[in-house]
């Protein structure tokens, strides 16, 4: 995969835009742990359409006028990551969903620490609100 990147001030910090082609693949945090999200390689495109999408929508959520975002996504993880990621797509904006309630959303209510495990590895975060799940 060819993954391809810019950065983006924003009121949370420096936040590293990546892309895989015509899809966003990740939202990396200035002082993410190197290992959190494991993409590959990386170069800088300031002309990517989606990076630059990406930005648009995000500069537009912080000031307050987004609260939802129209991007294609490319989620990397395994099968069970990539369906609690799925489920972070469906909490409303200003609503909150329990571990648990995720759990039993994706169909495996006893995988309340794993759905907790998989949250805090979201490599889409803001857009993915993994922010809105809280433990109990």
């Amino acid at each position: 995969m060819s993954y391809t990147f810019i950065t983006l001030p924003s009121p949370v910090g420096e936040l590293k835009l990546v892309a895989n082609g015509s899809r966003l693949a990740a939202i990396l945090w200035e002082n993410d742990k190197p290992n959190r999200v494991r993409l590959g390689p990386m170069t800088e495109d300031p002309d990517n359409p989606v990076l630059r999408k990406t930005a648009q929508q995000l500069e537009e959520y912080f000031a307050g006028d987004r609260d939802r975002f129209e991007l294609e996504l490319d989620f990397v993880g395994t099968d069970f990551q990539k369906k609690v990621w799925a489920a972070l797509l469906t909490i409303p904006f200003g609503e909150t969903r329990t571990y648990s309630q995720i759990a039993e959303q994706i169909g495996n209510p006893s995988a309340v620490r794993a759905v907790g495990a998989a949250n805090g590895r979201n490599p889409i975060s803001i857009v993915a609100p993994c922010h809105r799940v809280i433990g109990a």
